[in-house]
């Protein structure tokens, strides 16, 4: 099951097991059974500290992990390989006494919930955002005795799948119902279900001390923009919903300069962990709602709480944008979906869908046709915008059709889940059902910028703050970088450089204008020529 390599490097992990711990295989007589039973004793066979045994859990073939003497918490139905396998190492060093790295705070909020959490997480192998839910719930049940968690493969339990209609990764239950979708952090997870967090937590950010320089979001651009920041050595904030933005939903990352691959939760961490050496404060699970200037500038949040800073850099990026048709959100997670390497193996041997014929469009066609029956793609356009490179080997594979002129119109369904999609051929005027399982929406981006309606940000007609070759925007002590702003070119090495050049022109702001000013007068670097030509 473990190349000489994997096992070399798992063995360097297990020697920070402190305490014995107990691995539990459920199996019947099936191949998969006999997998997992053999994953389980190569992990044995590395530390004196792990003892495997059988076990009796109501999925087969599955895996529990717990101290020795315990019932195990924590169980993997399926073989926890792929992205889970982290999941899988973090589980047993958790179990064996070696101590998580997360908030304190965090973790004493999770020993203190009260009543009986039965968690299960419904996740594709493929999924890059899985493990962070598989991984959170995890160590929610390793410290608290009351919470249970199981990740289940979605592919080998199948009839669960449909009796469930899962067709969305992660899908989580709690004591049998359906509690969450998507990726969750663990702030996220604890704070729903521990009622009074958010309250809590909205009464501690509002006695914050003011910032010389408050970043929003916590993306490419934000971490880089923190960064720099913090570099000059003044109070530096960082408030987002959590770090990484898009790049936790991109798989494959080959232009990072000097970086020839790497996937985009592996990044993130990065710019996590690189933030937090500068002691940057840190300020997640937090929404922007609004901001003004008073005698500072304060950024309001929908929590309730209101954040104060002497200069603020926006950089809230953006989100996957949306058909907006009939259908898309009463069938959203239940056929139509947005990330076809967490949720194309739900497809399997079915016909779907790609809308969209850019990068994004004829990479997901791709991807999926290695896993699909077959796979139509449908562009609004006469032409494709995707690189050559991309549509010559779209057109090369015998299950992908390409067609132009496609104004999809509705997404069909049995009020379920989707079983077709209804476009306009627009040079004929015809209109065209197609019957599919699934519809992957991949049609650009949307900056997140709602929250600023109605402030003193200016913004272009498609919602993106217009800012000058410093990073300044028409709101005095504000500035922005990265995909919410009117920059071309939605690229994360253009973003880190951006977030580093706002940074500077926010620090310039600060060193021209004392704590006293009010801010009635726009910064030195803002002309408003700049801001006009730049849009």
């Amino acid at each position: 099951m473990l190349d000489a390599n994997l096992k070399k490097q798992l063995d360097t992990y297990l020697q920070n097991i402190v305490n014995p711990i107990e691995v539990r295989v459920s199996g019947d007589d099936s191949p998969k059974s006999a997998e997992l039973e053999q994953l389980a004793n190569e992990i044995a066979g590395l530390s004196q500290k792990i003892e495997a045994s059988a076990g009796n859990g109501k999925r087969t073939p599955s895996m529990a992990v717990g101290p020795a003497g315990e019932e195990p918490r924590v169980s993997f139905a399926g073989i926890p390989l792929g992205h889970e396998f982290t999941s899988l190492v973090l589980a047993l060093l958790q179990a064996g006494g070696h101590p998580s790295k997360a908030d304190p705070q965090v973790l004493e909020q999770i020993r203190q919930l009260q009543g009986e959490f039965h968690f299960e997480t419904y996740i594709s192998l493929s999924c890059q955002n899985c493990p962070d839910v598989v991984q959170a719930l995890n160590l929610m049940a390793t410290l608290n005795p009351n919470i249970t968690h199981e990740m289940i493969d979605g592919a080998l339990f199948q009839d669960e799948v449909e009796q469930r209609n899962v067709m969305a990764v992660p899908s989580v239950y709690l004591n049998g119902e359906h509690f969450a979708q998507g990726r969750m952090t663990l702030q996220e997870i604890v704070d729903k279900i521990d009622t009074g967090a958010a309250e809590r937590k909205a009464a501690e950010l509002n006695q914050r001390e003011p910032y010389d320089v408050l970043v929003v979001g916590g993306g490419p651009a934000g971490a880089a923009a923190a960064i720099y920041a913090a570099r000059k050595g003044i109070r530096t904030g960082l408030v987002a919903e959590r770090f990484g933005g898009q790049v936790m939903d991109t798989v494959g990352i080959e232009n990072f300069i000097s970086v020839p691959y790497t996937e985009g939760p592996k990044l993130s961490a990065g710019l996590e962990q690189h933030v937090k050496e500068y002691g940057v404060d840190i300020i997640t699970e937090q929404r922007a709602a609004a901001i003004q200037r008073n005698k500072m500038l304060e950024l309001e949040l929908q929590s309730g709480a209101t954040l104060a800073s002497r200069s603020v850099i926006l950089a809230t990026g953006a989100r996957w944008r949306e058909l907006g048709v009939p259908g898309e959100a009463e069938y959203r997670t239940k056929g139509v979906a947005y990330c076809p390497h967490c949720d194309g193996p739900f497809f399997k041997g079915r016909h779907v869908a790609v809308i969209g014929g850019g990068n994004s469009g004829i990479e997901a066609a791709i991807d999926l046709a290695g896993i699909v029956k077959h796979v139509t793609v449908l562009e609004f356009a006469d032409t494709l915008r995707a690189d050559d490179v991309l549509v010559r080997k779209a057109r090369s594979m015998g299950n992908v059709d390409i067609i132009m002129n496609a104004q999809t119109t509705e997404i069909l369904g049995d009020g379920n889940k989707v079983n077709g999609l209804r476009y306009t051929d627009r040079v004929s005027g015809d209109s065209v059902d197609l019957e599919l399982a699934g519809v992957f929406v991949q049609i650009g981006l949307v900056p997140n910028t709602e929250f600023l309606r109605g402030s003193d940000v200016a913004m272009n007609r498609v919602g993106e703050i217009e800012v000058d070759d410093r990073g300044t925007t028409s709101m005095p002590g504000v500035f922005a970088a990265g995909d919410a702003t009117t920059v071309p070119y939605k690229q994360i090495v253009i973003s880190m450089g951006q977030g580093a050049t706002a940074a500077l022109g926010a620090f310039d702001y600060l060193i021209r204008h004392s704590e006293e000013e009010d801010g009635s007068e726009a910064a030195e670097s803002a002309e408003p020529e700049q801001l006009a030509q730049s849009a």
